[in-house]
């Protein structure tokens, strides 16, 4: 009876184990995710301030945005970045991971050399670049020495904004690197031994067998490389400066919501509801890769 009383007890009390050790993940998730995703989706349709509650207001701060031309200009920033960036970053590292692929001697060092930026600070990324960039910068005065004079690399508004796209691609390229090694790993040898046989050189074996193997994973880091750089921030921020570049140019939509939302007179009401722009404008391209990419296997 001691026995038959015991498994019942564990038997009622294993419905709750569950909960109790996912108690802590979901306390953290509910705090910081769930809590200011609905805090923010909530204050876009109030007039909030900093220092003020604010009211309802519904559409009023979207209306307003369509007749803000910072916030054109932001988003014009953002999508360029993702243009210029998100193509370089599921090329370059794919390549990248085919070099590195072979067990050479030495090929250990040359991965971690180019996982390094990977795990360094963006901030001192960002800065050991505008010291190279600068006018009087590294670049500039190896250009100078040549003849070919100084380049505006953080004075110009086009310039700035390929040199921050620039330091992303090349701070990215180890982190998707390893995401490609995982999935050339995983390509069937046999494959690239029977192309080789009916007289596939290396270009045609990349573009007959490595690419259709890899292709999911493509779709992957274009997703991730996507919503990272329609977000981006710290490096367009290190190199132009709160400002934005000249005359805020260079704007992109999260610098856009930092310097609207922040301070004492911060308008977190309109910053919120840009916010929620670029939520949705992540969600939609995040939904077009993964579309395209049933698309390319079908």
């Amino acid at each position: 009876m001691v026995a038959v009383s015991r498994a019942r007890r564990v038997r009622r009390q294993l419905p709750l184990s569950p909960w109790l050790f996912a108690a802590p993940g979901l306390l953290i998730i509910g705090v910081f995710i769930l809590y200011p995703f609905v805090s923010t989706l909530v204050n876009a349709f109030t007039d909030k301030r900093t220092l003020i509650p604010g009211e309802f207001v519904g559409l009023a701060n979207f209306r307003e945005l369509l007749h803000d031309d910072m916030f054109w200009i932001g988003l014009r920033n953002s999508t360029l970045y993702v243009l210029g960036v998100v193509p370089a970053l599921v090329i370059l590292p794919l390549l990248l991971a085919l070099l590195v692929q072979k067990n050479i001697p030495g090929i250990t060092f040359f991965r971690s050399a180019f996982y390094t930026p990977v795990v360094a600070s963006i901030v001192v990324v960002g800065l050991i670049w505008v010291w190279l960039l600068d006018e009087r910068g590294l670049i500039n005065s190896l250009l100078e020495a040549v003849g070919v004079g100084r380049v505006g690399f953080l004075s110009d508004q086009w310039l700035l904004l390929l040199s921050a796209m620039a330091v992303t691609v090349w701070k990215g390229l180890g982190y998707y690197m390893i995401i490609y090694l995982a999935a050339l790993a995983n390509v069937p040898r046999e494959l690239h031994e029977a192309a080789a046989v009916d007289g596939a050189g290396a270009i045609r074996r990349f573009v007959t067998v490595t690419v259709p193997a890899v292709r999911s994973t493509m779709a992957l880091v274009g997703a991730l490389s996507s919503v990272a750089a329609f977000k981006v921030f710290s490096e367009v921020y290190l190199m132009a400066g709160p400002s934005g570049g000249p005359a805020g140019e260079d704007t992109t939509l999260v610098m856009l919501v930092q310097r609207t939302g922040t301070g004492l007179t911060g308008r977190v009401g309109y910053a919120s509801a840009i916010s929620v722009v670029v939520f949705v404008v992540t969600v939609a391209l995040m939904l077009l890769v993964l579309r395209a990419d049933r698309r390319g296997e079908a």
